[in-house]
């Protein structure tokens, strides 16, 4: 990986999600020197950064804003991915696949060709097949290509047993892991609270109560307000202050997974590199066939995107 002097980072896409990322990183301190806004609509590109600028004044961090155009991505240490189509109410994320995978091809094709070698932070869905799918396009080494994974799904899992049981979140040490999606699940045989066990502050019904309303909590969002981005921003600017800062936080980033040779989102360590290595679980049998079930559904999606890839008449950009 090249390693550049400046924290430039570019964000393909200024719809909900782009531009609350953009707006979460200017009121968090982080290390970002330059943000480029890549739109197919220029115009609105220019317009978000205009409007970001006028908040530098009372921002606590200070960094270049400007619209830019793919071959900004050249020396950038990320290109962040959140082009695509919208999910509606009704839809789930897979049901964006076809629609995505087209468009997902020609930015990175693009990115590429502008000569880019650093981190990949992918958000469009169905999340996990399009973190694939840029690692296959791209030619990168699987490390420096990052999904936002369950991060989000682990925010909310954090809020909601802290709310439960009335301590802080970051006091709550548990993951929503597998897909960004239907099959994703929470192990709870490796949460803790500090050093306790969940299991001594939560009943079975309470935690399955908990997961529900966990992985359905999207759907909600988008019946009351039509779409969901604040809380994927925030996250989104955490995992970039993980990797401009070499913090090498633990993270349930979607991270290539050697053995089922997809990705998903698993606890992995999170450094200026992107993914130095996924964490070891030990999951019980019960939360291992869940796992499995998950891992199943994404490859099948990526059998799709193949499949509709090859009925448009294109070609992957990796064996």
């Amino acid at each position: 990986m090249v390693y550049l002097g400046m924290n430039k980072v570019v964000v393909i896409g200024t719809g909900n999600v782009g531009m609350s990322y953009a707006y979460a990183l200017l009121n968090q301190k982080t290390s970002v020197d330059e943000l480029f806004l890549v739109d197919i609509n220029r115009k609105d590109a220019e317009g978000e950064a205009l409007d970001l600028h006028d908040a530098l004044g009372f921002s606590p961090s200070t960094f270049k804003i400007r619209a830019g155009s793919y071959a900004d991505c050249k020396d950038a240490k990320m290109v962040v991915i959140t082009a695509g189509a919208r999910q509606a109410e009704g839809e789930t994320r897979m049901d964006l696949l076809v629609k995505n995978t087209a468009m997902v091809k020609d930015m990175v094709s693009q990115i590429m060709r502008a000569g880019f070698n650093g981190i990949f932070l992918v958000v469009t869905n169905p999340m996990d097949v399009m973190t694939y799918l840029v690692w296959q396009y791209s030619g990168l080494p699987h490390s420096q290509v990052i999904g936002s994974g369950t991060v989000l799904d682990s925010s909310r899992l954090m809020y909601a047993v802290a709310h439960k049981i009335k301590v802080s979140p970051r006091d709550i040490h548990a993951y929503v892991v597998g897909e960004h999606g239907d099959s994703e699940f929470v192990p709870w045989s490796v949460g803790t609270v500090g050093l306790e066990s969940i299991s001594m502050f939560l009943g079975t019904d309470t935690m399955r109560d908990i997961e529900h309303r966990v992985r359905n909590q999207a759907y909600e969002i988008i019946k009351r307000k039509g779409a969901t981005h604040y809380g994927i921003g925030v996250c989104m600017a955490r995992i970039t202050r993980a990797i401009l800062n070499n913090e090498r936080a633990i993270l349930p980033v979607s991270n290539y997974d050697p053995y089922s040779r997809i990705y998903f989102g698993w606890p992995a360590i999170v450094e200026r590199n992107g993914v130095k290595r996924r964490v070891a679980l030990r999951l019980m049998a019960g939360e291992q066939k869940k796992l499995e079930k998950s891992v199943a559904t994404i490859k099948e999606a990526i059998k799709e995107a193949r499949a509709a890839e090859k009925s448009t008449g294109g070609t992957s950009g990796k064996a």
